[in-house]
């Protein structure tokens, strides 16, 4: 309608004062109208949705408020001012002057005072860090300087000499590799404010006084709402119109932002209305185009390959105009129609949360000596060299020092459920007993999953195919565009139905993924070849919810479908059963009830969430679906070893992508104070939606129920914790998913959870108590519909956190955004899902031993069974008496060398050690010699591994080279010096001929 509005404005082009501020509802309606705008060749400027509370803490804004100035300074320098589009929310509040957007300009050859600028990047609101990641960082390292400026594509790296600049590139933020060609300048623009000293200083100060909560009182949290004098009311002295009546948002924003702009600032003109201008969906161009031919026809494409793509190859009068965007207009004398689709691809932002951190005092398991705590990085001196070694402690104070480039000896030790891991003991061979203890158990569970799969292997597989046709008109009834994870899930699953060979797959991706609509796909293709499905969930909400997706896509297609729980009637269950054995219903879905039913013909059973059944429900399920297709679906993440270890034997798919409508969930950190609980609640049920509030005292819950209660007195409020029985947390949860209770107060129970689009605010008590990645899966239980989730972490008191907690939830706070967890899923959600496929009665050796080694024990089990054994890893002990190790000259940052360390020890081949070389090199500069032998030691490691040597060592210039059968072979270097050993040795290896006898 609004694109319709605007349509008829800029057509009629009646009014002599031109709109300069045109004020819409949200981002999608101001993408919307852009289109427009663009078609009338107008230059415009949209500005982001920017909609916080008055007082809130901003770090959970910072990429609007990014994009707010970035859009503020484009206007303020345009010498034609633009048209400029916005939701009204974002212009609430008094914008900063156009002289606190300020830039400054780095030159290529330009001398700089490397203490002024630092000072300079702080007052303008940059953050100094090890290593840059989110815009608006910075880091200085040696000569070199990275910095991330606000709404560009890349971050840039700076190579000093002395204080000249040298050099100016861009660098990608995965790799932290430099880009293309060297820059001529760099114009560095604000991160929040270009501040003087004093100016910065005032503004500090005014912060650190402030009556608003904020975990970390800064210029990033709190800074905007203090600039007094120094913003400005920006619809002042401008033309501005609203785009059409917005008085409800308005009314909604009062309530809740207590704006600093008068009420009457927003009563506006509205834009005309034309009932004669519509708004088209464009189903069929061709069929539209004949429909309309005596009218103006206007086709937008963003090339001419999509003219053609839409079967459209005589475009004599018709005008074409070739761009991006998306617009359908119809008006009695004019056709404007778009062949573009709505662009899916979304900004892969990088979370700053990094999760894979070694720090001193984290438990780590090396796979030879067991549970250790590692301490610290200790450069030692032997023989006459110096290296760096990873200090391990044991039982009683005993340690080991490991040489860092066998760094892949040892994992950070995970357990899940927070198990507190118990010390070994060195030298009392205890460690390899339990070893040798989980292998004999870890070979019977591989040869359960080998003999599995190599029994179904020969089964003659039911054949279930469906025309590309077919699939393409069932996918366009869903309502929305498929990501391209699902595409491919959908086509890796038809094709293996089809092949001839049965199917064993599994599904992993996180709830309100997608994984359903596949479900979906599968079922209706089984349908359309002959073969009935089974649909088989660990509970009834489950089931209630799979049905009504079932109802919704197949009630209009002929397709018998229905549901079996504990629910169904006993008459319904008796025509149920008839109906299965008949052929007459084409799909169930249901709960355990669908065990030992009788199928016409069956071809394939799907399963949710199989690792919540039971073992005997488990073997009841094996003996259903023995002889057909198998596609288990699960919400946790295949861990990578296990996904590799399983291939062989069983096919995967995963769904990594969110889907396009949903948001990022809004974080914020505050103390616990009842008139802001209120707030949140009431917020939330003003716009129609639900809250969970998690608390994790099952003992004191009643109490938090209670003051919940007398706070709002009205709310119908849920308790659900693990003691309660599983059937009335069903029949609770049932009526809570129908809208029957506004409140759920629950344990983490709800961390894995079942997908409740109404839910858009989640409320964490005692959040400081909770490890990080609980914490961001916990936020991933809101925001699951169209609407923004906010998730409110509640600390007692900011004072008494301790600098990890702090640091834990700054870091959440400031990643709000779609796949910031994809470092957090790396360790502990995977692993959950790692710990589902194996099952709950391993919990007691992976408690012993740690995730990482027991999946990679798993994996080499799986690997020996299956006959794709390499064989047990070799070892080789380099006693070089040169001095070898990452400098922090050059590398300052134990975490960082930490990591460099530890890919190098991953290493497969000498090529990824220069790689990595080359890459180090970019990032920290020129290599000094300790550095530079260290990569060399790396390849001479690599080298003798391949030739089966278990031992170099020299003794002055003799270099002996022991080989596995106990072989021996010596040689010697031009000298004792570090770069003669290691030439000679090279040498050696590659050409396995000394180069000095």
């Amino acid at each position: 309608m609004s694109q319709a509005i605007l349509f008829n404005h800029f057509s009629k082009n009646e009014t002599k004062e031109e709109v300069e501020l045109l004020l819409c509802e949200d981002a999608k309606e101001a993408y919307e109208l852009e289109n427009v705008a663009k078609f009338f060749q107008h230059d415009v400027i949209v500005f982001p949705d920017f909609r916080p509370s008055y007082g809130d803490d901003l770090r959970s804004y910072k990429e609007e408020l990014h994009e707010l100035f970035f859009a503020l300074r484009t206007y303020h320098s345009a010498q034609k001012k633009p048209l400029i589009i916005s939701p009204l929310k974002t212009l609430l509040f008094h914008l900063p002057k156009k002289e606190l957007l300020g830039t400054t300009t780095l030159e290529f050859g330009a001398e700089i005072n490397l203490k002024e600028f630092k000072q300079l990047m702080i007052h303008w609101g940059y953050t100094f860090v090890d290593m840059v990641q989110v815009e608006g960082e910075i880091s200085h390292r040696g000569d070199i300087i990275d910095i991330f400026v606000p709404s560009s594509n890349n971050p840039i790296r700076i190579s000093l000499f002395d204080n000249e600049v040298e050099q100016i590139k861009e660098f990608e933020l995965e790799s932290q590799r430099t880009l293309g060609d060297d820059l001529e300048a760099l114009e560095i623009r604000s991160a929040f404010y270009s501040l003087n000293e004093s100016a910065y200083n005032e503004l500090n100060q005014k912060i650190q006084n402030s009556e608003f909560d904020a975990l970390n009182k800064d210029v990033a949290s709190l800074g905007f709402w203090h600039l007094d004098d120094m913003a400005e009311n920006f619809l002042e002295n401008k033309n501005v119109k609203l785009v059409r009546n917005l008085d409800n948002l308005l009314k909604d924003a009062y309530g809740i932002n207590n704006p600093r702009l008068p009420r009457d600032a927003f009563d506006l003109d509205v834009l005309e209305e034309n009932d004669e201008v519509k708004e088209l969906v464009v189903a069929n161009v061709a069929q539209l185009l004949k429909v309309h031919q005596d009218k103006k026809v206007t086709l937008i494409a963003a090339n001419n390959a999509t003219v053609k793509q839409a079967g459209i190859y005589d475009t004599t009068n018709m005008t074409i105009i070739q761009a991006p965007y998306i617009l359908n207009i119809l008006t009695p004398d004019e056709l404007v129609v778009s062949l573009n689709k709505a662009d899916k691809k979304r900004r892969r932002r990088k979370t700053s949360i990094l999760l894979d951190d070694l720090k001193a005092g984290d438990y780590v398991v090396h796979e030879d000596y067991g549970v250790g705590i590692f301490e610290k990085i200790e450069q030692t001196e032997i023989l006459g060299g110096i290296k760096d070694f990873i200090v391990i402690k044991y039982v009683g104070d005993d340690k080991i020092l490991l040489p860092v480039e066998n760094l892949d000896f040892i994992d950070r030790y995970i357990a899940g459920g927070g198990a507190t891991p118990v010390l070994d003991r060195l030298g009392k061979g205890s460690f390899g007993k339990l070893k040798a203890k989980v292998r004999k158990r870890l070979l019977e569970i591989a040869g359960q999953i080998v003999n599995t799969a190599a029994a179904r292997a020969l089964i003659k597989a039911p054949k279930i195919s469906l025309g590309k046709k077919e699939l393409q008109e069932f996918q366009a009834l869903s309502g929305f565009e498929y990501t391209e994870d699902q595409t491919q899930a959908v086509n890796e699953i038809l094709n293996q139905m089809s092949s001839g060979h049965i199917m064993d797959r599994l599904l992993s991706g996180d709830v309100g993924f997608g994984k359903t609509e596949i479900a979906l796909n599968t079922i209706y293709a089984a349908c359309q070849s002959g073969y009935q499905s089974a649909f088989i969930v660990p509970t009834t909400l489950l089931s209630a919810q799979h049905w009504r997706s079932l109802d919704e896509r197949f009630k209009d297609l002929g397709i018998r479908y229905a549901k079996m729980d504990r629910f169904v009637s006993t008459k319904d269950k008796n025509a149920i059963i008839k109906g299965l054995a008949s052929g007459e219903i084409d799909c169930v879905v249901g709960t355990h009830t669908l065990f030992g039913l009788e199928f016409k013909k069956l071809g394939v059973v799907i399963i949710d969430e199989e690792h919540k059944f039971g073992v005997k429900q488990k073997e009841k399920i094996k003996e259903l679906y023995h002889n057909v297709h198998l596609l288990s679906m699960s919400a946790t993440p295949i861990p990578r070893s296990l996904n590799q270890a399983l291939s062989s034997i069983k096919t995967m798919s995963q769904l990594l992508t969110p889907p396009s409508e949903r948001q990022g969930v809004r974080t914020f950190v505050k103390e616990y104070d009842e008139k802001l609980i209120k707030e949140v609640i009431l917020r939330e049920l003003r716009r129609g939606g639900q809250v969970f509030y998690v608390h994790n005292s099952i003992d004191h819950m009643p109490i938090k129920l209670d003051e919940l209660q007398a706070l709002l007195p009205d709310l119908r409020m849920l308790m659900l914790h693990s003691k309660i029985s599983a059937v009335e947390t069903e029949k609770e949860l049932l009526k809570f998913e129908a809208g029957e209770y506004d409140l759920m107060i629950a344990t983490s129970i709800i961390e894995s959870g079942i997908h409740m689009p109404r839910v858009n605010t989640i409320i964490v008590d005692g959040a400081d108590r909770f490890g990080i990645a609980d914490l961001h899966q916990l936020r991933g239980r809101v925001g699951r519909g169209h609407s923004e989730g906010f998730a409110y972490f509640i600390v007692q008191n900011k004072e008494n956190l301790t600098d990890e907690a702090k640091k834990r939830l700054l870091a959440l706070e400031s990643n709000s955004f779609l796949g910031s967890g994809s470092v957090l899923a790396h360790h502990d959600l995977e692993i959950r899902g790692g710990g589902n496929l194996v099952g709950d009665a391993q919990s007691g050796h992976i408690k012993n031993i740690g995730y990482s080694l027991y999946l990679r024990m798993l994996e080499d089990a799986i690997k020996e069974l299956s006959n794709t054994v390499e064989g047990e890893r070799a070892k080789v002990d380099v006693k070089l008496t040169i001095s070898a190790f990452i400098s922090d000259e050059i590398v300052k940052e134990d975490r960082l060398r930490l990591d460099i360390y530890r890919r190098l020890s991953q290493c497969e081949n000498a090529v990824e050690i220069y790689e990595i070389e080359e890459e180090v090199i970019d990032r920290f500069g020129e290599l000094d010699v300790p550095t530079k032998q260290f990569f060399e030691l790396m390849v001479i490691k690599l080298l003798s591994l391949e030739k089966k040597i278990k031992t170099i060592a020299n003794y002055g210039q003799n270099i002996t080279f022991t080989y596995l059968n106990d072989s021996k072979e010596t040689i010697k270097s031009d000298s004792r010096d570090d770069d003669d050993i290691i030439k000679a040795t090279l040498y050696y290896l590659r050409n396995n001929k000394p180069k000095v006898l």
